[in-house]
């Protein structure tokens, strides 16, 4: 599976026509990155055909940088509207990968999104699963967009 392409693909085009705004793609992260710090993690749940997950990371400077381009409004605080904002995000994203993985739209379903945030936490890797971690890069900083993928 080409995951690294997918996640590339669906968040620069949900950054592009929903967010607007600029973003870049890096290499995959090899190393493993569970352990986040002052961070809102967006997760939704990926079932059916295609089982696993989809989580979106960002420190919280970036997370509230994001949501004041989304909103259109200034945020100076981690606070619902932002864990509101990554959820959506993530929900977004993951919407465009499930198209990607299901193009008959129907055999996987996408949980409910669901939200991180904290001064330290951990999120820790299923097992069996294929894992692809991208960083992206924009002006405020860089967040992570990982999908897991059942093997």
């Amino acid at each position: 599976m080409e995951l690294q392409k997918h996640i590339t693909d669906a968040t620069t085009e949900i950054f592009e026509t929903m967010i607007m705004l600029e973003i870049s793609a890096g290499d995959p992260v090899v190393e493993k990155i569970n352990n986040f710090k002052c961070s809102v993690s967006g997760v939704i749940g990926l079932a059916g055909t295609c089982k696993g997950i989809l989580a979106i990371h960002l420190p919280d400077k970036v997370a509230m940088s994001i949501t004041g381009s989304f909103l259109g409004m200034e945020v100076t605080e981690v606070d619902d509207d932002v864990t509101d904002a990554i959820g959506e995000l993530a929900n977004m994203v993951a919407g465009n990968i499930k198209m990607i993985l299901d193009e008959a739209g129907k055999d996987v379903t996408l949980s409910i999104p669901s939200c991180v945030h904290g001064a330290e936490y951990t999120l820790d890797t299923a097992a069996d699963c294929e894992r692809v971690v991208v960083p992206f890069n924009l002006e405020s900083g860089q967040f992570l967009v990982e999908l897991q993928v059942k093997n």
